[in-house]
């Protein structure tokens, strides 16, 4: 199960080292709660100069939404238009992102589901900064992880979602989906592992399927 409210940056106190008068926010610091549009941006030479030399750390987030008691009712994925072989293709995915230069796990996570989620997302960002699972994503299908652009390290999180999200950036559509409603043909519209990525997030957070 997930819990918690949103972590308030009102409450820290430098002076503590960051804690609160319950130790909720031991592991963070204010500046996680900042999106520095400018740390680490990388032009295309220099990200396929990147892709090509070294593994990329990614975050990748599964958005949720919990009740009073911190049980996931439903699951977000994204629409989005990509380009294939064929032609342009609607395709389902999670949120997935770099982490930039000098930004922070949170920060990034924070920084992707606004860009896809919009402004008014409201993640609930994690106290730990312990993922759920590590996932490793190759150029060739050597397995069930597989990103054509790079080979990838993503650092995996069940994140609940407070606000009102709204398909941002190159996202078409975003749709809620009960886990409990998910089947054979919704895990296989999941494409490169993320299926498996998404069946693991549910399981770390007591939804069985």
């Amino acid at each position: 199960m997930i819990s918690g409210d949103i972590p308030n940056p009102d409450n820290f106190d430098g002076d503590d080292g960051g804690e609160d008068s319950d130790g909720m926010f031991r592991h963070v610091s204010p500046d996680d709660f900042q999106i520095n549009a400018n740390s680490g941006w990388l032009s295309s030479e220099q990200l396929e100069t990147a892709r090509s030399l070294v593994p990329i750390v990614c975050v990748e987030i599964v958005p949720v939404r919990v009740d009073d008691r911190g049980r996931v009712t439903s699951v977000a994925s994204l629409t989005r238009l990509t380009e294939q072989d064929s032609g342009s293709q609607l395709s389902r995915t999670l949120i997935t992102g770099r982490i930039l230069r000098g930004e922070t796990v949170r920060q990034a996570i924070l920084r992707n589901v606004t860009q896809d989620l919009g402004a008014m997302a409201l993640p609930q960002l994690p106290v730990t900064l312990q993922p759920f699972t590590v996932a490793e994503f190759f150029p060739a299908e050597v397995s069930p992880f597989c990103d054509p652009r790079q080979h990838a390290i993503a650092l995996c999180y069940v994140i609940p979602i407070s606000g009102d999200a709204q398909a941002a950036e190159d996202a078409v559509d975003v749709e809620w989906t009960d886990p409990t409603k998910m089947d054979k043909r919704y895990f296989a519209s999941l494409l490169h592992g993320h299926d498996q990525v998404l069946r693991a997030g549910l399981a770390y957070a007591g939804v069985h399927i």
